[in-house]
C-alpha cells in the first residue's frame, strides 16, 4: 500500500550533504542537543551579508521599531530547523538563520525564547513573544487562533531503529505498536488519527506516547520502549544521518504524510507585523539569501519561491 516518491529520496540525498559541512558560528559542535552532528554549516557570512531595507523596516509596527527587537518563541530541539550549539545556549539551525536574516533585513535584533511546543500559541496570544518559529505547521485549526507567514514546506515521516527491526514500512504498520511524538504537534494529531483508523479496521490501536522532549523520544526508540517516532521530515532524516554517526536510526522510505507549510506565527491582530515579515522573507527569497541558507542546512527540498500569509 505504501506510495513512494522520488521527493523523499531527494530529501535523503540533500540532507546527507550536512556531513560535509564545516563548523559555523555559534560553536563547532552540538553537545547542547544530543544526537546531532558535530559539524555545523558555516552560515554566519550568509546572514551577516544581509542589509537593512529601509522601506521594509518602515513597515514594522511602531512598538517593534521602538523596542528594536523581535521576541521569537521557539521549541529549540528540532534539528536541523532549530537546536542548540555546543555551548548548550546558542540557538542554531535553518530557521534560526532565516529569522536572523529577517531581523537584519528589517533592522531589528532577534531574541529567542525557548519554551514547550504546546505553550507557543498561548504565549504568542498573551503577548509574551512577538512571533513563533518552531517548525510549526500552518493548519486551518491553528489559523483560528493565530496567523502565519509561510516560509517552508514539509511533511510527517516515521523514524525507526537502524535496520527497521519491527518492519514498519508505512502508517498501517503502526497498528498495535507504540509510537513517540512531540506533545501538541501535528505529528501527535496524526498518530492519534492513525490509531483510530487501526481500531476501525479491526486492528490494534496505536499506543501514542507524547513528550516535550525529542531527546527523550529518541532514547525511548533506541531502547525499544517504542517502535517508532513520528516526526517532521527534515528532523527525522537529519537525526537518522547524524545520531550515533548514523548507526541509531533510519527514516522509513515512505512519501511525506500530510505535507504542508511551516509558518511564522503572529497574533491575528498583528497584520502589520505579518506583512512586514512576509516582505522580508520574500526579499530574502528574491536575492538568493534564503536559498543559500536552505542549501547550507541541506533542506532545499522544502524551499518555497513565495512567502505567503495563511497560504494566500
Amino acid at each position: 500500500m505504501a506510495v513512494r516518491r522520488t521527493a523523499l529520496t531527494t530529501a535523503f540525498a540533500a540532507l546527507l550533504l550536512l556531513s560535509a559541512c564545516g563548523g559555523g558560528d555559534g560553536g563547532s559542535g552540538s553537545a547542547g542537543t544530543p544526537g546531532v552532528s558535530d559539524d555545523l554549516p558555516a552560515t554566519g557570512a550568509i546572514v551577516d551579508a544581509v542589509a537593512k531595507d529601509d522601506a521594509l523596516a518602515a513597515s514594522l509596527p511602531p512598538e517593534v521599531t521602538s523596542a528594536g527587537k523581535l521576541k521569537v518563541g521557539s521549541n529549540i530541539q528540532s534539528p536541523p530547523n532549530n537546536f542548540y550549539a555546543a555551548d548548550g545556549k546558542t540557538p542554531v539551525g535553518s530557521e534560526v538563520d532565516l529569522i536572523k536574516a529577517v531581523g537584519k533585513r528589517l533592522g531589528v535584533e532577534v531574541a529567542h525564547e525557548d519554551m514547550a511546543f504546546g505553550s507557543l500559541i498561548t504565549s504568542l496570544q498573551a503577548g509574551r513573544v512577538d512571533l513563533t518559529m518552531a517548525a510549526m505547521n500552518d493548519t486551518e485549526a491553528r489559523q483560528e487562533q493565530i496567523s502565519f507567514v509561510d516560509y517552508f514546506t514539509s511533511g510527517i515521516t516515521i523514524m525507526v531503529q537502524k535496520g527497521n527491526p519491527t518492519g514498519i514500512k508505512g502508517p498501517d504498520d503502526l497498528c498495535g505498536k507504540s509510537v513517540a511524538v512531540a506533545l501538541g504537534t501535528s505529528q501527535e494529531a496524526f498518530a492519534k488519527e492513525q490509531s483510530g483508523k487501526c481500531a476501525s479496521s479491526g486492528k490494534e490501536a496505536v499506543t501514542v506516547t507524547a513528550t516535550d522532549s525529542d531527546t527523550q523520544n529518541q532514547n525511548q526508540l533506541r531502547t525499544g520502549r517504542v517502535a517508532a517516532i513520528v516526526n517532521d521530515l527534515p528532523t527525522a532524516v537529519y537525526v537518522s544521518k547524524t545520531a550515533g554517526k548514523g548507526e541509531y536510526f533510519e527514516a522509513v522510505d515512505y512519501a511525506p504524510i500530510n505535507g504542508g507549510p511551516y509558518g511564522i506565527g503572529v497574533r491575528k491582530d498583528a497584520g502589520q507585523l505579518a506583512t512586514a515579515l512576509q516582505g522580508a522573507v520574500q526579499s530574502l527569497i528574491d536575492d538568493g539569501t534564503y536559498g543559500k541558507i536552505m542549501d547550507a542546512w541541506g533542506v532545499t527540498q522544502g524551499s518555497v519561491t513565495k512567502a505567503t500569509i495563511n497560504g494566500k
